[in-house]
C-alpha cells in the first residue's frame, strides 16, 4: 500500500514547483542528451535533435491536449476557453503520438533528413521519457484504476475518487503498471539499437519505430482496461459502460500498423543499416 505525498513539490511565494513539471522537463533533458548519442551513431546531421526537440515537445503538448478536449467536448462546450487550461489537467498521450509524428514528417522533409532514421533515434527517448513522465499521475492522485486489495494498492484521497466509487479507499496503481511497461520497452528498443548498430541482427530502419507501436500498444491496451474515467465513445465515464475506449481503440489500431511495418520492413527485405549507420 501507498499513497501520494501530493502534487507540489515545494511552494515559494507565488512560485510553486510542481512535481508533475519536474518529471516532465527531467524526461525532456534526458530525452535530448540519450537522442542526440544515438543520433550520432546513425551518422545524422550534428545538432539535428537539439533543432527538433524543442518543436516537437510543443507540437506534441499542443496535440494532447486537443486530442483529450474534441473526445472531451460535452466538458467545454459551454466554457470553451477552459479548453486552453492545461494547468488544470486533461492531455492525451495518443494526441501527443500523432501531432509528434507529424511534426517530424514536416521537420525532416523541411532539413532533408532520413525519416525513419530520425524517428528510430527518437522513440527510445520516447518511450523512456513516458515511463518517467507517468509518475506525475502518481503525485496528482489521478489516471488511478479500478478499487482493489492487492498488497501494491494505491490509497486516493476523497477529492480524486469518482463518486460511484467514494466508499472505496484503494485502487489499482495503473500509472506503476504503466511506468513499468515503458522502462521494459526503452530497455528492449535500446538494446536492440545497440546490437544493430554493432552487427549483430539485422535492424531495417524503421524497425524501432514500428516495434515501439506495438510494445507500448500492447501494454496499453490491457492496462486501459483498468482505468477509471477513461476517454469513451458512446458512454460517459467513470465506468465506460457499454461504451468503447478510445486508448484501446487507437492503441489496437496502432499495433496493427507497427506490425504490418515490421512485415514490410523484413519481408520485403528493404535497405539495412551497418554498424556505421550507412545504407546497403
Amino acid at each position: 500500500m501507498f499513497s501520494s505525498p501530493g502534487p507540489e513539490l515545494f511552494q515559494f511565494g507565488p512560485i510553486t514547483l510542481r512535481w508533475y513539471g519536474l518529471l516532465i522537463a527531467s524526461a525532456v533533458l534526458i530525452g535530448l542528451n540519450l537522442s542526440s548519442r544515438l543520433a550520432q551513431q546513425r551518422r545524422l546531421e550534428n545538432g539535428l535533435i537539439s533543432a527538433l526537440l524543442p518543436l516537437l515537445v510543443l507540437c506534441s503538448v499542443i496535440g494532447a491536449r486537443t486530442y483529450y478536449v474534441l473526445f472531451e467536448w460535452r466538458s467545454y462546450a459551454d466554457r470553451p476557453l477552459k479548453a486552453l487550461a492545461i494547468w488544470e489537467g486533461g492531455i492525451a498521450i495518443h494526441g501527443a503520438l500523432i501531432a509528434g509524428m507529424i511534426t517530424v514528417i514536416l521537420f525532416c522533409r523541411w532539413r532533408r533528413q532520413p525519416f525513419w532514421d530520425v524517428l528510430d533515434v527518437l522513440v527510445p527517448s520516447v518511450a523512456l521519457g513516458q515511463a518517467i513522465g507517468r509518475w506525475g499521475n502518481f503525485f496528482n492522485s489521478e489516471a488511478f484504476g479500478v478499487p482493489t486489495d492487492l498488497p501494491w494498492k494505491l490509497f486516493i484521497p476523497d477529492g480524486n475518487r469518482p463518486l460511484i466509487y467514494a466508499n472505496a479507499e484503494y485502487f489499482h496503481p495503473t500509472f506503476l503498471y504503466e511506468s513499468i511497461w515503458n522502462f521494459a520497452l526503452f530497455a528492449l528498443l535500446i538494446t536492440l539499437f545497440r546490437r544493430g548498430q554493432s552487427g549483430k541482427i539485422l535492424l531495417p530502419a524503421g524497425a524501432l519505430s514500428c516495434l515501439y507501436l506495438v510494445g507500448y500498444s500492447l501494454g496499453r491496451v490491457w492496462i486501459e482496461g483498468l482505468r477509471i474515467a477513461p476517454l469513451c465513445l458512446g458512454a460517459l465515464p467513470p465506468a465506460c459502460s457499454g461504451g468503447l475506449r478510445i486508448a484501446q481503440l487507437m492503441s489496437a489500431a496502432l499495433a496493427l500498423t507497427g506490425g504490418f511495418g515490421l512485415w514490410w520492413l523484413y519481408g520485403r527485405k528493404r535497405s539495412l543499416p551497418d554498424a556505421a549507420g550507412s545504407q546497403r
